[in-house]
């Protein structure tokens, strides 16, 4: 089980990124927002490409799931905090970081 405050300290450890309120949620950003914590601290929403996200979902389902809405149509993805692992939100982090970073990417529609 990874807490709230392990998943922060795994994101405020990745380049550049810095923390700001986003409507209940905190989020994670750097030239774009990356991550979202929820405010209960039991789940955050991560930004993967779709096939990032199908894969990740298939992969550990009861970690992630596609955001049913179109934010998920996009990429966007629960992690639940209580299953996950911390190699699990390392991993999950460190890629959304890395879309953040990167060009921006063609959003499907």
């Amino acid at each position: 089980m990874v807490t709230s405050e392990e998943f922060t300290r795994i994101a405020m450890a990745l380049p550049g990124t810095v923390s700001a309120p986003h409507f209940d949620r905190t989020a994670f950003k750097v030239k774009r927002t990356y991550a979202t914590l929820a405010a209960d601290g039991k789940s955050a929403n991560l930004n993967f490409t779709p096939e990032e996200q199908d894969f990740k979902c298939m992969l550990a389902p009861d970690v992630f799931q596609a955001i049913d809405n179109g934010w998920g149509r996009q990429g966007w993805t629960v992690l639940q905090l209580g299953p996950a692992t911390t190699e699990d939100v390392a991993a999950a982090l460190g890629m959304a970081h890395a879309h953040a970073i990167g060009p921006a990417r063609k959003r499907s529609t």
